[in-house]
């Protein structure tokens, strides 16, 4: 190679120069053999407000591959200026990506190779010339010792990925799963699990292992299933197109066995009948493989009677597809597949930028929080006598209805619309059938303009309801603007591309992560296209408690608790909270504008989820109507940079509380000073929504409710109750009273040390030790004071001195 020289070469011209050069010499093809700029991450997004950005992702600068969707190894190149193995730690991230054991770092001087297939004392990185660059061959055969691999692989390992010339590849994340599950099928293993995260392209990821495996003749009759009829149509109509003609989607109960590659419903091949059990007309062999879809709702679960076909082709290699393994006491995805080949979680997705990131806005309804009791001997609506007990957040819309509850949601729904984008397309799930019709009529009570505009605003969708399920393909449709909000129970739990979803409403008791996961992964779709890039979860019984579970895998942009009167009111500072930066996604970000811009039944519920549709006329549910509803005060919250939930707006709470009473310090210490009784200030504050507990647990100090609002509203140095106490010892203050009276303020003092201001202004402290060895409450009162006027005077004139604030400097 011709002398160069290097020193004021750019990274590009070093790869121009010296890199492509020496892989070229090498051997390899530039054709096929050789990627550059490869981009493997989209780019977290980044929500800023409405506007909402992707961070800036780097590119690997080269990737070899032994052929197209077979990488080997990744090469990072730097300009001479930098020393030769600059590149080196960016590379093994690429390459860990990549699932490659090779790395080169270069800066045209030469090259780092860092080799992980060494064996134990031979040198892991070492120093080549650029003229030692390995060829194809060399690297095939270290990869392949590497990996494993036998001779009887190799024909599946390296059969082609389908390529329909578009020059669409499978991302990083894809071809690590296509090419692990490749790798376990063609070493004889027959139960395989893939674990990717509601919208990472499962079906297709599925497509490219099936085609490989049958054109390479190692499967032959194939076997693709389902439980939801959309998803066999959108599989046969989109991923799977390929397959043509020697493609069938099973109907009428018949296995056509001139087909090789099937299609179908469980449903449609196995039923409680020996006549519906169709998958018997062929012998147990003629399926050499069969994937699963969604394998978490039933073919896990030994009594399933999907399990049936399953257990009936148990010679064919079975793969198991789910964003989320099922793991409880009757049912185990992992001891019937056994542990995935490979996992691509929520996070890793939104992380990387191929799922959208989510805010949650948290509601909290009165009487889900403090219950709700009938009288005694009340009747509901249909007159039956309500059972005596107190009812809550997992009765509501289950075991018990009240008007009031359900128009509250829908109004809060309705409100957030107007305060983002009325045609924001909207999945409210509802705990059954009957949920979801009470609340599709509430909504379009609440939205006549728009329902005067299009019948269809509003539609529930449920398994039951003909005209309903005849729209979801409209609904999951970007170009159709109709339906706008669905109103579910179960139907559009998984499996549809709903990919302009932009608020998910959870009015739904959900306990199982399971569950969970795939209702929150109705929204996680990018689209780009229509400024999807990011969606809200609004959340009224407390589902998203379920981020605290360490099996949740996607923490939340922004977790923030508010009431429905802050949605509505435009005055009020909820779109602020929502739309606050955090300063960790304080980064260089290209800016995209955010204009305004599913799934059947499933079979598994929870002991407090919602009903299987077919079982909701088994429940007693009782009816009322005239229960007064509201909200009560919450708190916001964020995930800071380091992942750890920060609760802050509860001070945000009671400051804008309290400022619009008291608009300054002077305004609030006067009318304290003023109140005969403190105890009456506490109590209309508690009225206006200030807890004092969650206040305290937040400032973290002793504090009687004082000190708590002047530090959190006014900013004030915090004193602790004793503190107070002490200070008012220091002022000698006691010397104008009597030695009995002394001796009775000087008690009272420890009281309100040890329990706060409603203790001593309660009388009846004088009946407490130590006080009832000074006598009886009139003796203490007359030997002190005189009279109670006195003692009242000299209680309030105590008051003033603990309240008592410093000088102000100026």
């Amino acid at each position: 190679m011709a002398e160069l020289n290097l020193s004021n070469l750019t990274e590009a011209d070093i790869i121009t120069k010296c890199v492509m050069p020496a892989i070229l010499n090498a051997g390899w093809d530039n054709t096929t053999q050789i990627r550059q700029e490869v981009k493997l991450r989209d780019g977290k997004v980044i929500v800023r407000g409405k506007i909402a950005a992707r961070r800036t992702v780097k590119s690997a600068d080269i990737v070899l591959y032994h052929k197209p969707g077979i990488p080997l190894a990744v090469i990072e190149a730097k300009a001479n200026k930098h020393e030769i193995g600059k590149g080196m730690q960016q590379g093994i991230e690429y390459a860990r990506l990549l699932d490659v054991p090779f790395v080169f770092a270069t800066n045209g001087d030469g090259f780092i190779f860092r080799d992980a297939t060494a064996a134990e004392g031979e040198c892991l990185e070492k120093q080549i010339t650029l003229d030692d660059f390995p060829s194809p061959a060399e690297l095939w055969q270290k990869f392949c010792l590497w990996k494993g691999y036998t001779q009887a692989q190799l024909p599946v390992i390296t059969q082609d990925y389908y390529d329909d010339g578009s020059g669409k590849s499978p991302r990083y994340y894809q071809l690590q799963a296509i090419n692990k599950t490749i790798e376990a099928v063609s070493n004889g293993q027959n139960r395989v699990l893939l674990v990717m995260a509601t919208g990472t392209g499962k079906t297709y990821t599925a497509f490219q292992i099936i085609w490989r495996l049958w054109k390479s003749k190692n499967k032959k009759r194939i076997l693709f299933l389902a439980d939801r009829n959309i998803l066999v149509d959108q599989t046969k109509n989109n991923d799977f197109q390929p397959f043509g003609t020697a493609m069938t989607k099973v109907s009428g109960r018949t296995i056509d066995p001139a087909y090789e590659i099937h299609l179908a419903l469980y449903q449609a091949i196995t039923g409680p009948e020996e006549d519906q059990k169709a998958f018997k007309q062929v012998a147990p062999d003629f399926f050499d493989l069969i994937v699963i879809d969604e394998c978490h709702r039933g073919s896990a679960s030994e009594d399933s009677a999907w399990r049936e076909i399953l257990d009936y082709f148990s010679s064919a290699t079975q793969i198991g597809l789910t964003a989320t393994p099922k793991e409880t006491h009757e049912v185990s995805s992992t001891d019937y597949f056994g542990d995935p080949v490979y996992v691509y979680s929520l996070k890793e997705g939104i992380e990387d930028g191929f799922l959208a990131p989510y805010k949650v806005v948290r509601v909290d309804i009165d009487v889900d929080l403090q219950g709700w009791r009938p009288t005694k001997g009340q009747t509901d609506l249909n007159g039956e006598v309500i059972d005596d007990r107190i009812y809550n957040q997992k009765d509501f819309d289950r075991t018990m209805v009240i008007d009031e509850r359900t128009e509250l949601v829908a109004r809060t729904i309705t409100d957030y619309l107007k305060r983002t984008n009325p045609m924001d397309k909207t999945i409210v799930f509802c705990n059954d059938i009957d949920h979801a019709e009470r609340m599709r009529r509430a909504l379009v009570n609440l939205n006549p303009e728009q329902v005067k505009k299009n019948d269809k605003y509003v539609m529930k969708i449920t398994g039951d309801d003909e005209i309903g399920k005849a729209q979801l393909d409209n609904f999951i449709n970007p170009k159709k603007p109709y339906p706008v909000i669905a109103t579910t129970s179960e139907l559009m739990t998984t499996g549809v591309d709903a990919k302009t979803c932009k608020l998910v409403v959870l009015d739904q008791n959900i306990q199982s992560m399971t569950k969970f996961k795939q209702i929150i992964g109705r929204g996680t779709r990018i689209d780009e296209r229509y400024g999807k890039l990011w969606f809200t979860i609004l959340d009224f019984k407390k589902a998203t408690e379920l981020f605290a579970d360490e099996r949740f895998d996607g923490i939340p942009e922004k977790v923030m608790d508010t009431t429905p009167e802050d949605i509505a009111d435009p005055e009020s500072d909820f779109e602020e909270k929502l739309e606050e930066i955090s300063e960790h996604d304080e980064e260089q970000v290209t800016g995209v504008d955010e204009p305004p811009a599913p799934p059947y039944q499933v079979t598994d519920t929870d002991d407090v989820g919602p009903l299987p549709e077919e079982d909701e006329k088994k429940i007693r549910k009782f009816h009322v109507n005239g229960v007064a509803v509201g909200v009560i005060a919450q708190r916001v919250q964020y995930y800071d940079a380091d992942g750890k939930l920060v609760t802050e707006s509860f001070k945000d709470y009671t400051r804008k509380t309290l400022l619009k009473e008291y608009a300054s310090l002077d305004d609030f210490t006067r009318k304290w000073q003023d109140a005969d009784r403190k105890e009456a200030i506490i109590h209309e504050l508690e009225q206006q929504g200030i807890i004092w507990e969650v206040l305290a647990e937040e400032v973290g100090k002793d504090l009687d409710p004082f000190d708590m609002l002047c530090h959190v509203v006014y900013g004030q140095p915090p004193l602790t109750r004793k503190e107070r106490a002490e200070n008012v010892r220091k002022r000698n203050y006691f010397t104008k009273y009597s030695e009995a009276a002394q001796a009775v303020l000087d008690n009272l003092l420890d009281k309100y040390a040890d329990a706060g201001v409603q203790e001593i202004e309660s009388i009846q402290v004088l009946k407490l030790k130590p006080f009832d060895s000074m006598g009886t409450l009139p003796e203490i009162i007359k030997t002190g004071f005189g009279d109670r006027n006195g003692y009242n005077q000299a209680l309030s004139e105590l008051e003033n001195e603990i309240y008592q604030l410093p000088p102000r400097s100026a």
